[in-house]
């Protein structure tokens, strides 16, 4: 277990391209932190530096305090867990988690041990002696989870470990990654393009794009109080209705104003005065709810509406806000005002 601290890290590569510009972030020990954003906003590679995988441009890496920028990845006692699982094919899974023990030179009795324990851990005991061929993917996962969790190390790093799974193996492995978490009270430093598992699994979730953090928040904070129209616009599922004032019938000068869709009301029938007529243009129902666009004052907006919502495209409907849940930005910085 061990405290990560970056002040002004930064990578830039070959022709000036920078990937990471000036990053600051300070980890506790014990904390699940996830890097999310989208593809190229430079959480992987800020992972990497921290593993010690790519050299730092600028700024000081510590880890439990020691500075590390010029330690190699074995130096700062850290663990990797990355998407591909990265197992050894010849190796039974027995094999595969005493590895990295017995490269370190660790006898064979403690070896067995700890092969031991970890395998009851995550439930392997019954795979030990099978090749990773005849695992399924998310046993192969667990594997991977497990050669890093016999290490004991200071910091572990996850690279998108769930991404290769389907969606319901995602779901499970993002279970127990959070109670491996609660058991081990480890630090966990995890990157992902997923805001579930981002929202899901952190203390804290740090937002990036273009190589720049965005926010630092606990899950609930990013989606309530987004920092920016960035941040706003990536959490959340359907996405944060993102319209001028005018709209919603209000004037609130040079702003773009944002509303949830579980917090905009439609209905049919008798309109109520402080509603707003519209036409709707897709229905999608997902079960226990069911997501409505609507057109109204030439923007499209969606609505959460109980499962049991009957509408058809081209219906005419009402819209009702929550004005409680209205964020404000402005126009042109972005920012939250």
């Amino acid at each position: 277990m061990a405290t990560v601290s970056l002040q002004d890290v930064r990578k830039v590569y070959r022709g000036g391209v920078a990937a990471v510009k000036g990053v600051t972030l300070d980890i506790a020990d014990g904390e699940f932190v996830s890097l999310v954003g989208p593809s190229g906003c430079g959480k992987s590679t800020t992972l990497n530096l921290i593993a010690g995988l790519e050299e730092l441009s600028g700024g000081e890496l510590r880890i439990d305090g020691q500075r590390v920028n010029d330690l190699s990845p074995r130096e700062r006692d850290i663990a990797m867990v990355f998407q591909s699982y990265a197992l050894y094919p010849h190796l039974d899974v027995a094999g595969n988690l005493a590895f990295p023990l017995k490269v370190a030179g660790m006898g064979a009795k403690d070896v067995d041990a700890r092969v031991r324990e970890v395998s009851g851990v995550l439930g392997l005991e019954a795979l030990l002696a099978r090749r990773p061929k005849e695992l399924s993917g998310g046993q192969r996962q667990r594997v991977a989870l497990g050669r890093a969790l016999v290490r004991r190390p200071k910091v572990f790093l996850f690279d998108e470990p769930l991404s290769n799974l389907d969606a319901a193996l995602r779901t499970q492995m993002r279970g127990e990654i959070k109670k491996l978490h609660e058991q081990l009270k480890a630090t966990f430093i995890y990157v992902t393009h997923d805001q579930s598992e981002a929202m899901t699994l952190s203390d804290r979730v740090v937002v990036m794009s273009q190589g720049e953090v965005q926010q630092v928040a606990p899950p609930r904070e990013l989606y309530d109080a987004p920092a920016n129209l960035f941040v706003a616009g990536f959490f959340g599922s359907p996405r944060i209705n993102l319209v001028k004032p005018q709209t919603l019938g209000l004037s609130e000068g040079d702003a773009v104003l944002g509303l949830r869709p579980e917090h905009l009301q439609v209905g049919q029938g008798a309109m109520p005065e402080d509603a707003r007529e519209g036409r709707v243009y897709l229905v999608e129902p997902m079960g226990a709810e069911v997501w409505v666009t609507v057109e109204t004052g030439g923007e499209r907006l969606v609505a959460r509406a109980p499962g049991d919502f009957r509408a058809a495209s081209g219906d005419t409907v009402w819209l009702r806000h929550d004005a409680r849940y209205l964020r404000r930005f402005d126009a042109k910085t972005g920012r939250a005002v």
